[in-house]
């Protein structure tokens, strides 16, 4: 990791008290960017990039303990920005912090500005109470044990990307409603912006125009599609005809840094010489969800996603208990198909194309953001409020997707990227 350390003389120049005599940009502002998991830091990406060109402002980035922080240090690294150890980030006072994670915050010296990490708020999760599980649940990232500590609110704003999210979260922790702003969602803007190119991402996957792409998506843990229903890749390789089809397999980044790039690679590979397209963990997914003519997923967002496409959105494994029954996820698995285990595989996606309703889809659809096509420019002028400096001329705009890649499986026990 590209790690800025505190040597002899003090702390490196963007954190130093006397920066002015030292800096070659007059930095007028310091944003820290706190990447708890990869997920988070890629959310990060879409605010951060909103301060480019700004010479005024200094980015630094720091990696927070969470669970998942496997692969955080390779991501920051790739990023080749300066990067704070924690023990030095929590000890540096800043104009701003941005963070897709909740965790350790309180340790901050900055007003925080907490955006989420996926689509909107869909899952239920234990409370917790100094590391002990306890009856209470609540929706992730809008629940009163994630935002309050010791009484006090921790994130200075709440970003949220649909207005009726400020009625959930004033069932949940109504002292935090004076601290939401609703600015939309980067990933749905994106994809809206990718929808033209559609054509270019699925020769970026090497789709033939007759071929039909099948995407599965699971998202991380014992839930998901990928831990309950393993077979059903095998499944979908063997009995849909390769001349008619493509089967891609897209997995969280959870599951790629909790057990390692190998070993994921390794239990994929045969598979993979039999055809499956395995989606890079370091592509943009969002090329790979619009170029699907069918979406097998989960309760992961990469599945509500799914219904902006125009694609059936089958599901193959959702565990009600832990999906917030008032969330546009619930709304999409009461009519979604669920993938059954004694029908043909190609009949059933057969059969989804037949039964698919757009107008549901839309509507589910309209639920992940209420804000469509303005993220950027909502997000920008956030940021440069509470840094109190005025904005750049310049508007900014979603852009489309980068051509997703994949992992490429050669000659037998070889893998390569």
């Amino acid at each position: 990791m590209n790690v800025v350390l505190q040597g002899a003389h003090g702390p490196h120049v963007p954190v130093r008290l006397d920066v002015e005599r030292w800096a070659t940009c007059r930095i007028r502002r310091r944003v820290l960017a706190v990447v708890h998991t990869v997920t988070a830091g890629q959310r990060l990406l879409e605010a951060v990039r909103l301060l480019e060109g700004d010479s005024r402002v200094q980015v630094v980035f720091t990696a927070a303990p969470d669970v998942f922080s496997n692969g955080v240090a390779a991501f920051l690294n790739g990023l080749k920005g300066l990067v704070l150890p924690w023990s030095q980030a929590v000890q540096t006072p800043f104009d701003l912090a941005l963070a897709a994670g909740h965790g350790s915050l309180h340790e901050l010296h900055a007003p925080v500005i907490v955006l989420p990490h996926g689509a909107g708020h869909n899952k239920i999760v234990p409370g917790a109470n100094r590391g002990r599980r306890v009856a209470q649940r609540g929706a992730y990232g809008l629940s009163r044990q994630r935002l309050v500590r010791d009484g006090v609110l921790v994130p200075e704003t709440l970003v949220l990307a649909h207005q009726e999210e400020l009625t959930r979260l004033g069932r949940e922790c109504p002292e935090a409603l004076p601290a939401a702003e609703v600015v939309g969602d980067p990933c749905f803007d994106r994809i809206t912006a990718s929808l033209p190119s559609r054509a270019l991402y699925r020769e970026a996957l090497r789709v033939r125009a007759h071929q039909r792409l099948v995407l599965v998506c699971s998202t991380w843990g014992p839930d998901s599609l990928l831990a309950r229903r393993e077979e059903l890749l095998a499944r979908l390789v063997g009995e849909l005809p390769r001349e008619e089809y493509q089967v891609a397999v897209l997995l969280h980044p959870h599951v790629w840094n909790a057990h390692g790039e190998w070993q994921i690679r390794s239990w994929l590979a045969g598979l993979g010489r039999l055809g499956l397209t395995v989606i890079s963990q370091y592509a943009d997914w969002v090329g790979a969800l619009v170029a699907a003519n069918y979406i097998v997923g989960d309760h992961g967002s990469v599945s509500l996603y799914g219904a902006m496409t125009g694609a059936p959105v089958l599901l193959a494994s959702v565990p009600d208990a832990h999906v917030d029954p008032a969330s546009p996820l619930a709304e999409l698995s009461s009519f979604a198909p669920r993938i059954q285990d004694d029908r043909p595989l190609r009949r059933q996606l057969h059969r989804s194309s037949v039964t698919y309703q757009p107008d549901r889809h839309q509507r589910v659809a309209a639920r992940i953001s209420s804000e469509p096509g303005r993220f950027a420019r909502k997000m920008r002028a956030l940021m440069y409020r509470k840094l109190r400096l005025r904005a750049p001329a310049a508007r900014p705009v979603a852009e489309p997707a980068r051509l997703p890649f994949v992992v490429h499986y050669d000659e037998p026990g070889s893998v390569v990227s």
